[in-house]
């Protein structure tokens, strides 16, 4: 590997705003100590968790700040042994981006225990897209929604990377999914990640979901958040499970909660990233079956230098697919 410089090119937040606070400036490289990894990022995703940050809106987080909940790349140096200098690697969370600087820059500073090895023969624009969707996505399908080969799946809010990949690993599996989106125009977008049905999300969906299928589903992944989840949980036959595992549609409480919304034998449960997850998640097998087309996962890149652009897309929802920052 290349010496590793003394300043490095970072995206960081000094004020709370729009994607114009993204700056884009040289920063010193940070030094490791045991029990750390330095990582030369090659590729990030962009994630709704750091748009909130970077509107102010995610709680303790100190400017300025590198943004950032993920990165890939190559183990630039680990003092505690544990990995090879030139290893491919993906971190994911653990505090990135909101308590310590995070994956927008071309190094970046990680505890060695959030580090994952990655063997997978795979671009770097398929890396940058996976760590964290998969996780979230595997996680509240396998874990908290115990998702079963036969089963019916809503996935709401399915335009959205995470409903994007949560469809095609649960069609995959052997699921029969279903997937809402606000915009009919999205339908080859939802079917061609997996989705065999859709259904046009007006925030009241629950009426069109039982004249379609009767019996209800058996899962729901709720991502819309809690502007939905009232009506998501109508949705669901008796036994079934609803997990809460995002909120693409920006409302973060569900206000004066009632227990009785949940219906009789109906079950409601959440999902959150975590370090522990991430390191369980098949990343290698997934990024596999994504580079054979098995898996079908659209991904948008930008270069480092269109960081304000990502993020406006980002903002805009307009991405259709996992959005991916290239760094040189």
């Amino acid at each position: 590997m290349a010496p590793i410089p003394k300043m490095m090119r970072a995206a960081v937040v000094h004020a709370p705003g729009g994607p114009e606070a993204l700056k884009l400036e040289q920063r010193p490289v940070p030094k490791p100590e045991n029990g750390q990894v330095l990582i030369r990022v090659h590729a990030f995703g962009l994630n709704r968790a750091e748009m909130f940050t970077r509107q102010g809106d995610s709680p303790d987080v100190r400017f300025p700040r590198i943004l950032g909940i993920e990165a890939a790349g190559v183990v630039a140096a680990a003092p505690g042994g544990e990995f090879p200098e030139g290893t491919v690697v993906a971190t994911v969370v653990g505090g990135m981006g909101r308590s310590f600087d995070g994956g927008y820059a071309e190094y970046t500073l990680v505890p060695a225990s959030q580090v994952k090895v990655v063997q997978a023969d795979v671009g770097w624009e398929i890396l940058g897209a996976l760590p964290e969707i998969i996780q979230t996505a595997w996680g509240a399908l396998f874990s908290s929604l115990r998702l079963e080969k036969g089963e019916k799946l809503l996935v709401r809010g399915g335009s959205s990377s995470v409903g994007l990949a949560a469809a095609a690993i649960a069609r995959h599996h052997g699921a029969f999914v279903v997937s809402t989106s606000r915009s009919q125009s999205r339908e080859k977008l939802l079917r061609d990640s997996g989705a065999q049905d859709m259904i046009l999300e007006n925030g009241s969906i629950a009426d069109e979901a039982r004249k379609r299928y009767p019996d209800g589903f058996d899962k729901v992944l709720e991502l819309v958040g809690t502007s939905t989840l009232t009506d998501s949980l109508k949705t669901v036959k008796k036994g079934g499970i609803v997990c809460m595992a995002g909120i693409v549609g920006g409302t973060w409480v569900l206000e004066k909660f009632e227990p009785f919304i949940i219906p009789s034998g109906v079950y409601l449960t959440t999902y959150a990233s975590s370090v522990e997850a991430f390191m369980e998640t098949p990343l290698d097998e997934i990024a596999r079956l994504v580079k054979s087309g098995a898996l079908r996962i659209p991904i948008k890149t930008f270069r480092f230098e269109e960081i304000v652009e990502a993020h406006r897309v980002m903002d805009g929802s307009t991405a259709e697919g996992k959005l991916v920052v290239l760094i040189d």
